[in-house]
């Protein structure tokens, strides 16, 4: 892949701070008063955090309101393919001249301070939204929310948290409430919640924290409910009920996170053919997508493929939920994953629903899980499994033995990252 003008800046901005991760808000705060506090400028926002759902709620609500004619900014990570991907401004992917200037604006402003990337790079996303107008801003949290970079809007239109389970430990706390408490730090005062299905024990942290700061709670089972009927999806609430078609984006956890989108969309008085939209036109790849082009695909044209990029317990289980409602055919697994993860609970669930699980190293990634040692969590987890040099090896093994086998490449969106930027 060609290396671009913003590649090489991104790649400089990386050694501006020794840790990838150092949750604070000072260094954002710094340099957003530098550039002229474009926070204070965005369109209406609408601030997502969760464990796990963000990405595909935030496409379901972005569809629902380009159907309606809505200019729409999107911030997301992390990214695939491409850096760009981060940013959409007004429905589009921002240019790469347009992210080259933003990149080197924020690098001059911030000097010889420490920053890290999500920091500096958060800030260049708010610039260039400020500059460009719009009608709503979507911003998805890069890591918890109470210090993330993402949080300094003071008065977001509407806020949305996502199911909360057990991820990032290290940064968020070691207890479902200790993470919930952290995503909870978005919530601001007379600021509507969405709130998505939750363990009791969180849901009870985000309602206290709503409570405290006046900011009225739209819950999940108790003013909204999303089910599946008949292969139709069945939203309800205070306003009524909606048949709508199931999601296209695939899984049946993706019911609750279109429940979600519908939610915050009724929330912003959007009308009945915004809701479909949001379940029939939502794109987001890498969450159960089938991938039809590319080497990969050409390589073993009869087995069918799909990429994953699902990597904590919740992941696991939304994988193995949806492999049970496919059509019976046998299933593989190439596996690779970050060795920050909690793998064997990754696993765990789809012990039922695959025969075998090829374990592969990321390519590019330094702190991916040896491919051995993938194998062995896949072993304790009761899944048949072995090692392979790499995703298209794995591939090749699995096609010459069982030509029209499903497979299935998954544990990491760095994983699903390498292999877009081939078979995209």
């Amino acid at each position: 892949m060609q290396v671009s003008g913003s590649d090489l800046i991104l790649e400089r901005m990386m050694t501006l701070h020794p840790k990838v991760i150092d949750l604070t808000m000072d260094r954002v705060h710094r340099l957003l008063a530098k550039l002229g506090h474009p926070e204070r400028s965005l369109p209406p926002v609408i601030h997502i955090a969760g464990t796990n759902g963000k990405g595909s709620t935030q496409a379901m609500i972005r569809a629902g309101l380009e159907a309606g004619g809505a200019k729409v900014h999107a911030y997301t990570s992390p990214h695939l393919a491409r850096f760009h991907e981060r940013i959409r401004l007004a429905g589009e992917l921002i240019s790469e001249p347009a992210l080259t200037a933003l990149l080197d604006e924020c690098v001059a402003a911030n000097g010889p301070d420490e920053i890290t990337f999500f920091e500096i790079t958060t800030c260049a996303a708010f610039l260039a939204f400020a500059r460009t107008p719009a009608d709503f801003t979507l911003l998805e949290v890069g890591l918890g929310g109470r210090l993330d970079a993402t949080n300094v809007v003071d008065k977001p239109a509407l806020t949305i948290i996502t199911p909360v389970s057990i991820d990032h430990q290290q940064y968020l706390g070691e207890t479902l409430p200790e993470i919930a408490g952290e995503k909870a730090g978005i919530l601001k005062r007379g600021v509507p919640v969405i709130v998505g299905p939750q363990d009791p024990a969180g849901l009870e942290v985000i309602e206290a924290k709503a409570a405290r700061l006046g900011a009225p709670v739209i819950a999940h089972g108790q003013h909204w409910h999303a089910f599946e009927e008949r292969g139709r999806l069945v939203f309800q609430d205070e306003n009524g009920l909606l048949d709508l078609p199931l999601p296209n984006l695939p899984g049946p956890f993706q019911i609750q996170n279109a429940g979600a989108a519908i939610a915050a969309l009724r929330a912003l008085r959007r009308d009945d053919a915004a809701c479909e939209a949001a379940v029939s036109r939502a794109y987001w790849p890498a969450r159960m997508q089938r991938l039809r082009q590319g080497p990969l695909v050409d390589s073993a044209p009869k087995v069918e493929l799909w990429l994953d990029g699902g990597h904590n317990p919740a992941g696991g289980e939304a994988v193995a939920a949806t492999l049970a409602r496919m059509p019976a055919r046998e299933t593989h697994l190439i596996c690779g994953m970050l060795n920050t993860k909690d793998v064997t609970g990754y696993m765990r669930p789809l012990a039922g629903q695959v025969t075998r699980l090829h374990a592969v190293s990321i390519p590019g990634e330094k702190n991916t899980l040896p491919a051995e040692e993938t194998r062995d969590a896949a072993l304790s987890a009761g899944i048949a499994a072995v090692t392979a040099p790499s995703v298209a090896e794995a591939l090749a093994g699995i096609a010459a033995h069982s030509p029209e086998a499903r497979v299935l490449i998954c544990g990491s969106l760095y994983l699903a990252g390498s292999i877009l930027r081939e078979n995209g």
